[in-house]
C-alpha cells in the first residue's frame, strides 16, 4: 500500500490514495464534461448548425479546454464535489472558452455569453449544490440503517 503524499505544509494528500476520492473526482469530471457537451449540443440544435461531428468539436473543444485547465489549475479532484469547486470551473470554462474562441476568430456575442454563463452556472454548480444537500443526508440515513447503530449496548 502505498504511503499518502504530503502537500507543502505537511499534511496528508489523500487526492491520489483515497480510492473514494479517486472515484469521486473521475465521476465530477465526467458529469462536468457531460454538461459542457450537453450545452454545445442543445445550442447547435436550436440555432440549426450543421449536424457534422467536425463542427461539434469546432464549438465544443474551447470549452473542453478551458473545463481542463479549471481541474487542473484549480486542482479539482481535491474537492471535486464542493460548490466552490464548481464556481471556480464555471469561471474557467466560461472564461476561458470565450478567449479561447475569440482567439480562434469564432463568434463571442453577448446573448451567447450570457446563456453560457446561466447554462454552465446552473450546471457546473448546480449539481454540485444538490450534491451538498443530498450527501449528508444520505450518509445519516446510511448510518441509521447500519448494524453498528442498531446495536443496545450491554448493562453492567
Amino acid at each position: 500500500m502505498s504511503e499518502p503524499r504530503t502537500t507543502a505544509t505537511g499534511r496528508n494528500d489523500p487526492g491520489t490514495t483515497d480510492p473514494g476520492r479517486r472515484l469521486s473526482a473521475a465521476l465530477a469530471a465526467f458529469i462536468d464534461v457531460g454538461f459542457v457537451a450537453l450545452f454545445v449540443a442543445i445550442g447547435r440544435r436550436n440555432h440549426d448548425e450543421d449536424a457534422t461531428v467536425s463542427g461539434y468539436l469546432e464549438t465544443v473543444t474551447p470549452f473542453l479546454f478551458a473545463l481542463l485547465f479549471g481541474w487542473l489549475g484549480l486542482r479539482a479532484w481535491r474537492s471535486p464535489m464542493s460548490v466552490r469547486t464548481g464556481i471556480a470551473l464555471w469561471a474557467y470554462t466560461v472564461i476561458g472558452g470565450m478567449f479561447i474562441r475569440r482567439v480562434e476568430g469564432e463568434g463571442t456575442a453577448l446573448a451567447f455569453v450570457i446563456v453560457a454563463t446561466i447554462f454552465l452556472g446552473l450546471t457546473l454548480v448546480g449539481w454540485r449544490a444538490i450534491w451538498a444537500f443530498a450527501e449528508p443526508r444520505r450518509a445519516r440515513h446510511a448510518a441509521a440503517r447500519s448494524p453498528q447503530s442498531a446495536r443496545v449496548p450491554s448493562g453492567p
